[in-house]
């Protein structure tokens, strides 16, 4: 879902640069050193929230007291819990999909099942598919919060398979994450093609497919499913 079909990376960003425009204490790093931080400490707290050692409320308001520490505040938890509650309403403002998306589910849901594997919320995630009007193009979600077990592990990838009614060597797995989608559908026997658009550089000489964009549905659609 996050940086396939959402796009979370710009959304994020562009919530942070206008948090940062509104609030002092987080001027002394750059919008990109504090993105950066923010998303390290967002993957950092997942396999907390999983576990239920922590709500996904309070690691909101540890994250944003973290990153006034990070910029040289002090982290102090009510101020975290403001700049949280801050970034929040403009994250939710500034919302939108990964460019081509739409596109591309159109193309391929005339053709095969189309689920999603996500490490994240139930409930955001039915929102947001809802908010970005895509959900009639969506046949199911395995949620990581719902099932109990994270990306990049198999058992979340198996669990897609079940709902999807086929087995692996049908079944292709495209995500952003080289770790938890590339790396974890291929340990549960799944084709996996890496949608690497920001140019990172490839982790691994491993033979996988890639893509940069989703702007030309059709070639992207052939990549995925064949002509």
């Amino acid at each position: 879902m996050d940086d396939t079909i959402f796009d979370h990376a710009l959304t994020s960003r562009a919530a942070l640069a206008r948090l940062q425009r509104s609030e002092g204490a987080l001027r002394s790093r750059s919008l990109s050193d504090l993105w950066h931080e923010y998303s390290r400490l967002l993957e950092e707290a997942h396999p907390a929230v999983v576990a239920g050692r922590i709500t996904v409320a309070e690691s909101r308001v540890q994250r944003f007291s973290t990153l006034l520490e990070f910029c040289g505040s002090r982290p102090i938890r009510e101020e975290g819990a403001r700049l949280s509650s801050l970034y929040r309403s403009f994250y939710r403002e500034l919302r939108r999909p990964v460019p081509g998306v739409r596109g591309l589910l159109e193309r391929v849901h005339r053709r095969a099942r189309v689920g999603v594997v996500s490490n994240n919320q139930a409930a955001e995630q039915d929102e947001k598919l809802a908010f970005l009007r895509l959900t009639a193009l969506v046949d199911f979600m395995i949620i990581s919060e719902a099932v109990g077990v994270s990306k990049p592990d198999p058992r979340i990838f198996g669990l897609a398979l079940e709902r999807g009614g086929t087995g692996p060597e049908n079944a292709v797995m495209i995500g952003d994450s080289w770790e938890n989608d590339v790396l974890g559908a291929r340990a549960a026997g799944i084709r996996a093609v890496w949608f690497n658009r920001f140019g990172a550089e490839r982790p691994a000489p491993i033979d996988v497919a890639e893509v940069d964009s989703f702007r030309r549905p059709a070639a992207v659609e052939r990549v995925l499913l064949g002509p």
